[in-house]
C-alpha cells in the first residue's frame, strides 16, 4: 500500500449544452458535449487517523472543507463498498476556478475517487469507478474520463467522441459565483416548453474533423439565457472576448465563467490580454483541449 497517491483532473467546457424539461426526480434531461480542458487541479490522498480535507491555490477560501466536498464524498462512499474506514487526509491544490461551471469540484470527487482506490489497493474496476462518480454528481464521469464525450440522461451516461485536432480556448473568471440549481430554476422560468434534446451533428462533426472554425459556429448553451438573466455582467465580458477576436463566446456550463474559442495560441492570449484589461472579469485563464481525464502522477 503506497503512503499518499496524488492524482490531476482537468476542467471541463460544455461546447453545447441542450436542456429539456425538468424531470419528476428535479433533474432534467441533457445532450451535454464536454470537452476536457487543460487546467486541472491535483488530489493528493494520504493514510490518516480520521478523514479530513484541506485545500491551497486559486480560490482554495471557497472550497468546502467538510463532508458536504465531492472529494470526502467520494472517499466516504468507496470505503464503504469496500468494508474500508475513511480515514484519509485529502489535500487539494485548486487551479480549476472554483464555482465556475467548469466541474472543478466534480473534477476533485473523481480524483478522490481514483486516489484512494489506488491508495487502498480495491482495485476497482473502471466500470465500477464510472458507476461510483455517477452516484456523486452528474459532471463527475467526464473528470474520470476526459477527452471528449457526448453526456446523456442527466450527463452522467457518456459516450466517447472523436476530436480530430486541439482547440484553444481563454476562460474568464468572474467576480461572484452562481448556484447551478438556481440557473436551472430560472431555466425552467423561462422555457416553459423545453424540447427533447439532442447532440448537434454539425458539432459532432466539427469537433472530428478538429476544425475550429465550424465548432464555433455549433456551439450552444441552453442554460446561457438563464445565466445571463441572473448574472447580466456577463453580456459585457462576452462582448469585449468578442470583440477582441475570439471565433465563439459562451457561458461556461451554468456559468459564471465565460469561455472562448480562439483560432490559435497567439489569438488565446489576444483575447486573454482584452480580457484582462477591460475590468470584466478577475482572472483569464488559457488552455487547450482536449486534455486527458484523471491520471495518477
Amino acid at each position: 500500500m503506497s503512503a499518499s497517491v496524488t492524482v490531476r483532473v482537468p476542467a471541463k467546457v460544455n461546447v453545447q449544452l441542450a436542456v429539456g424539461a425538468a424531470r419528476a426526480d428535479g433533474f432534467h434531461d441533457l445532450a451535454n458535449v464536454f470537452l476536457a480542458v487543460g487546467l486541472y487541479d491535483e488530489v493528493t490522498v494520504t493514510a490518516a487517523d480520521r478523514l479530513r480535507i484541506t485545500c491551497d491555490g486559486v480560490g482554495a477560501g471557497q472550497v468546502p472543507l467538510d463532508r458536504t466536498n465531492l472529494a470526502a464524498r467520494a472517499a466516504e462512499l468507496l470505503a464503504g463498498r469496500y468494508g474500508i474506514a475513511p480515514d484519509v487526509h485529502i489535500h487539494i491544490d485548486k487551479d480549476i476556478p472554483v464555482a465556475g461551471g467548469m466541474a472543478g469540484g466534480s473534477a476533485d470527487g473523481a480524483g478522490a475517487l481514483v486516489a484512494c482506490d489506488a491508495l487502498w489497493g480495491t482495485g476497482a474496476g473502471r466500470g465500477e469507478l464510472l458507476e461510483l462518480c455517477a452516484e456523486l454528481g452528474s459532471d463527475v464521469p467526464f473528470s474520470l474520463v476526459g477527452g471528449a464525450a457526448l453526456g446523456t440522461g442527466r450527463g452522467e451516461k457518456l459516450e466517447p467522441l472523436d476530436v480530430g485536432g486541439g482547440f484553444w480556448w481563454v476562460f474568464a473568471v468572474a467576480d461572484g459565483g452562481l448556484s447551478t440549481p438556481a440557473v436551472y430554476r430560472e431555466f425552467d422560468r423561462l422555457t416553459p416548453v423545453a424540447p427533447a434534446p439532442g447532440a448537434s451533428p454539425a458539432l459532432l462533426a466539427a469537433l472530428r474533423d478538429g476544425d475550429v472554425r465550424a465548432l464555433a459556429g455549433a456551439v450552444s448553451n441552453d442554460l446561457q439565457p438563464a445565466a445571463l438573466s441572473l448574472f447580466p455582467s456577463l453580456r459585457d465580458t462576452l462582448a469585449t472576448g468578442t470583440e477582441a477576436g475570439a471565433l465563439a463566446a459562451l457561458v461556461s456550463g451554468s456559468g459564471p465563467t465565460t469561455a472562448f474559442l480562439a483560432a490559435d495560441a497567439e489569438s488565446a492570449r489576444r483575447v486573454a490580454d482584452a480580457l484582462l484589461a477591460s475590468g470584466t472579469c478577475r482572472a483569464a485563464r488559457v488552455a487547450q483541449s482536449p486534455a486527458p481525464g484523471a491520471m495518477v502522477l
